[in-house]
């Protein structure tokens, strides 16, 4: 199937501009629209841009992985794997990881044992002082800016859990049967009304937003996008298998207490269960799944792979760095008085 690039999503520069351009078009081997891909994004690169706040790369990246995960963009299918496209993302990738890899040092490692993983992690999660955005929510965003956290936060959770599912194939006993316990529940165990990404789902249309995924991509900053494609990095990539377990580790153990100040913020403002509903889920469900993916997944994987230890920790701490990031911009976006959106136009529902 050929068909045009979602309208929603505008091209923020030229590689997501030439990107879209050749998804119009059906993938071939000797693409001249994708060979353009590859020259613009090499150029980009050369200028040393920061990837974690460039909004034509990201985007550009955002899209590629848009069709591993569908939903995202119209184009042919052959796209997926063509190997000049493959070419252009890995351009991306490798540079990204350098960037992350150079801001997120990993200088001390505990033991490669389970309960040493797990006791190293817990302490980096705890010791993030993250809740400024969760506590601000739970006290003094208004309406508008409650709506505005919803849209940024569905880049991610319209596709929740499917970044870290990629890692499932590529581990093998104590750490898939991990990630397989920790991924059923997010995907309802068995029961599609309680799949988490439909949850936050009825959260949006309760709220009076587009449910549909990627109806915000224009909305949010790149910093935003870079949350998500770094998950999706992590686990698309065998060679970083460990910064998937790490990431969903830290992930995990920073989302129960933050979810409960989340479903406060809602509630002061007089929302009730429908919108609710999901992150009150999270504050019990989550609060399993830490120990879970911090013994069992990280720790699993460190005894079974000593030579991952290095990687399972700077996955952990790329979570709470890019994570941390992504909220604080919102944070600070608020407490000066403007969106955090990138047209800055208020939301109304």
């Amino acid at each position: 199937m050929v068909g045009a690039m979602t309208p929603r999503i505008t091209a923020r520069g030229p590689v997501s501009q030439a990107l879209q351009t050749a998804f119009r078009h059906a993938a071939t081997l000797d693409s001249p629209e994708m060979a353009r891909v590859v020259e613009l994004a090499g150029v980009a690169l050369e200028e040393e841009r920061d990837l974690l706040t460039d909004d034509d790369l990201q985007l550009a990246l955002f899209m590629i992985y848009g069709l591993s995960y569908g939903d995202t963009v119209d184009a042919d299918d052959e796209w997926e794997w063509n190997p000049q496209l493959v070419r252009a993302r890995r351009l991306i990738e490798r540079c990204f990881e350098a960037q992350l890899r150079a801001r997120i040092p990993v200088d001390d490692l505990p033991e490669p044992d389970a309960e040493h993983v797990a006791a190293f992690l817990f302490a980096l999660t705890q010791e993030d002082g993250g809740p400024g955005l969760s506590r601000y929510i739970a006290r003094t965003a208004s309406r508008e800016q409650l709506l505005e956290f919803v849209i940024q936060r569905s880049i991610y959770t319209r596709k929740e859990a499917d970044p870290h599912s990629w890692a499932i194939p590529r581990l093998t006993g104590r750490a898939k049967a991990a990630i397989v316990e920790v991924q059923s529940d997010e995907y309802g165990a068995g029961r599609p009304q309680r799949i988490h990404a439909e949850i936050f789902a009825r959260t949006m249309r309760a709220l009076g937003l587009d449910d549909a995924y990627g109806a915000y991509v224009d909305e949010v900053p790149a910093i935003t996008l870079a949350s998500f494609t770094m998950m999706s990095m992590f686990g698309l990539n065998r060679g970083l298998r460990g910064a998937v377990a790490g990431h969903l580790a830290a992930f995990e153990m920073t989302s129960s207490i933050p979810n409960r100040f989340y479903g406060n913020g809602f509630r002061r403002l007089g929302y009730g269960d429908d919108v609710t509903e999901y992150y009150d889920e999270h504050v019990e469900a989550d609060a399993v799944h830490e120990q879970i993916a911090g013994r069992d997944l990280a720790g699993g994987l460190a005894e079974q792979h000593p030579e991952l230890l290095e990687d399972i920790v700077f996955g952990a701490k790329a979570c709470l760095y890019v994570d941390g990031l992504a909220g604080q911009h919102m944070l600070d976006c608020w407490q000066a008085g403007r969106s955090s959106l990138r047209a800055g136009v208020a939301v109304a529902a």
